[in-house]
């Protein structure tokens, strides 16, 4: 599956979900800033790209989990720790912008559409049924 067709299916997903135009569901768009998604919302956004593309994303998998313990968060700042760690876990997501100012309160502003054609990508790579 190509980049195009998977950012489309995406992108569909990304409509129906949160009920925006399809013009504003752009590669660069932050699911929560941009196009407004609430925490409810991920919930619905990870089950519709299961369905979508035929496979189980676990828990933690697409969006962080337990971030917010003290290991690796201090004083509402993830710390080098809780940056590793969410660099590890989530290799689709560009952190680049989240580490010049890692306040906890803004991690979910890294999860853009790109972000999630890259994992979709990945995973469909990674031997996923499509």
């Amino acid at each position: 599956m190509s980049h195009d067709e998977i950012f489309k299916k995406v992108q569909g997903v990304l409509v129906d979900a949160l009920g925006v135009d399809d013009d504003e569901v752009t590669p660069t768009a932050r699911l929560t800033t941009d196009l407004h998604a609430e925490s409810i919302d991920f919930l619905d956004i990870v089950f519709r790209i299961e369905k979508a593309f035929g496979f189980k994303i676990g828990q933690g998998e697409l969006f962080p989990d337990n971030i917010n313990d003290p290991k690796y968060v201090t004083d509402g700042v993830v710390n080098a720790a809780g940056l590793a760690l969410l660099k590890e876990k989530m290799p689709h997501v560009d952190f680049t912008a989240f580490s010049a100012d890692p306040k906890l309160e803004k991690v979910s502003e890294v999860f853009t559409v790109d972000s999630l054609v890259k994992f979709v990508a990945y995973k469909l790579k990674a031997g996923a049924p499509a």
